[in-house]
């Protein structure tokens, strides 16, 4: 009896002895498998933005980082070449650690030890061939151990984030900007058309009656010319009347048998043969003979009369064919120098009270939808009209600008007039909207690789730049580029998961 209860006490403690053993197996795979919080940090300067993710840092446990370094300008690029160093500060202690570009371009990898525990930063220094920078991630605590770091982890914000890896933004143009209040100008948008600068361009008319020809391909519109090249011939060889060759022939006839007299006049003059009332009359037709045929002859050769171009520039319009017959004085060309060019907008009456505080204008070209500033073209503004027009009822506003080659005389444009700005508006550039059904929207960056989606509220457009009166506050990062491509990648479901391991 004795041995059957001492068996059963065995066979107990036995059993304890397991249960105890396999809790704490469970516990230490538990603590195991326990992470530490995640942290995520972007931060800006005047040409750098970082990314980076990495768990809390604990004294004598390796931290493993990667930065996500971005080269800002027009277009945000990765930086794939130089150095990058990493320095942990906590106090009088700083851990070092230097890294190149990884196979994956834009990001650099690191491993550090902490070595002291407490608040401290991290500063990234960046040196390559183009240029250097430096990035503080200031306020980053090194625990004493994993107890504490875990203690300290915090609940992260929810919302309809939209993730969108730097390695996606990075192949495409991309670029976003921080969101400020700034002075904007009232907007008036109508309608326009680019004329030539009064002076710029000149209209080629027919020297003589006949039938013309191109000279070459210089007749041809767009064609660069020269002053005094020749671009057509008339000629009325084959006419019964204006037969230009005819008429050269008699004035040149005319003016040697001129010239001979008048030199003979002057011998005779000398001795007294022929009367001084003579002689003058000899002289006077003489000078008439002459100008008739220097006037002929200037532009005369054989086969036809010159018309050639009083200006530089190219020609901009033809308004006869080869082989049509022209009579003197018919616009048959037009030269324009395209140098300078004039923007004239109509405006609707109701905005006559402000045609006085125009201060200056935005137009856009249909033909290639780009959106230029009249100040970026040296331009300003000549003058509105004081009434409208009888037969459209606008009142015209003109404006001269310089043209580098770019605007096409005799366009139809949309124009944005500007009047006096106002201060305290939120401005963001057109190309960061996003269109669905009539409503806008904007992608805003909530962290490095997160962006949500907002709805705006707009006010007016100078169409570079449109105001937003809500959906946007000061400080926020909006994507200004790229906005289409991130719809695109959300619509398509390929947009992996935030929190991707690197």
């Amino acid at each position: 009896m004795k041995q059957s209860f001492f068996y059963t006490i065995a066979v107990l403690l036995l059993a304890a002895c397991q249960s105890k053993q396999n809790n704490s197996g469970n516990s230490k795979e538990a603590a195991a498998t326990t992470e530490l919080p995640s942290l995520s940090y972007t931060i800006y300067t005047e040409k750098s933005e970082l990314f980076a993710e990495f768990r809390s840092m604990v004294v004598g446990d390796t931290t493993k980082l990667a930065g996500h370094f971005t080269l800002l300008g027009e277009l945000f690029t990765a930086i794939t070449d130089g150095t990058i160093t990493l320095s942990l500060v906590v106090d009088d202690n700083t851990v070092s650690q230097e890294s190149t570009v990884s196979s994956s371009p834009g990001i650099f990898r690191y491993a550090i030890l902490p070595a002291k525990a407490g608040l401290g930063k991290l500063v990234f220094d960046i040196k390559n061939k183009d240029y250097t920078d430096q990035i503080v991630i200031d306020n980053v605590t090194v625990f004493n151990d994993e107890k504490a770091a875990l203690a300290s982890k915090e609940e992260q914000p929810k919302g309809n984030q939209i993730s969108y890896l730097k390695e996606q933004a990075w192949k495409v143009e991309f670029a976003n900007m921080a969101v400020t209040r700034q002075a904007f100008n009232e907007i008036i948008k109508t309608t326009g058309e680019i004329l030539p600068a009064q002076g710029d361009e000149m209209v080629i008319a027919a020297n003589s009656n006949g039938v013309v020809t191109f000279a070459g391909n210089k007749a041809v519109v767009g064609t660069s010319v020269r002053t005094g090249e020749m671009l057509f011939s008339i000629s009325g060889k084959n006419l019964t009347d204006g037969n230009t060759e005819t008429r050269f022939t008699q004035a040149k006839v005319a003016y040697e048998k001129a010239k001979a007299d008048y030199d003979r006049a002057q011998e005779l003059a000398k001795d007294n043969i022929v009367s001084q009332k003579e002689f003058l009359e000899t002289k006077a037709r003489y000078e008439t003979e002459q100008a008739n045929y220097n006037n002929l002859s200037r532009n005369y050769q054989s086969g036809g009369q010159k018309v050639i171009s009083p200006i530089s520039g190219f020609v901009k319009n033809v308004l006869v064919a080869e082989g049509q017959y022209v009579s003197v004085g018919q616009p048959i060309a037009s030269v324009s120098q395209n140098r300078s060019l004039v923007l004239k907008a109509e405006v609707s009456q109701k905005y006559f009270s402000k045609l006085p505080f125009i201060a200056s204008a935005n137009f856009k070209t249909v033909y290639d939808n780009k959106t230029y500033s009249i100040e970026s073209l040296n331009g300003r503004l000549l003058s509105y009209g004081k009434s409208n027009d009888a037969n459209t009822l606008f009142i015209p506003v003109t404006f001269s600008f310089d043209n580098k080659g770019e605007v096409v005389p005799g366009s139809l444009v949309d124009v944005y007039l500007k009047l006096q700005p106002f201060d305290g508006a939120i401005v963001i550039p057109v190309s960061a909207l996003i269109e669905e059904q009539g409503i806008f929207y904007a992608y805003v960056q909530t962290a490095g690789e997160s962006f949500v989606k907002r709805e705006l509220t707009l006010g007016g457009s100078d169409g570079i730049n449109i105001q937003v009166l809500a959906g946007l506050k000061d400080g926020e990062r909006v994507v200004t580029k790229g906005a289409y491509q991130i719809k695109l990648a959300t619509a398509s479901g390929t947009i992996p998961a935030h929190g991707h391991a690197h």
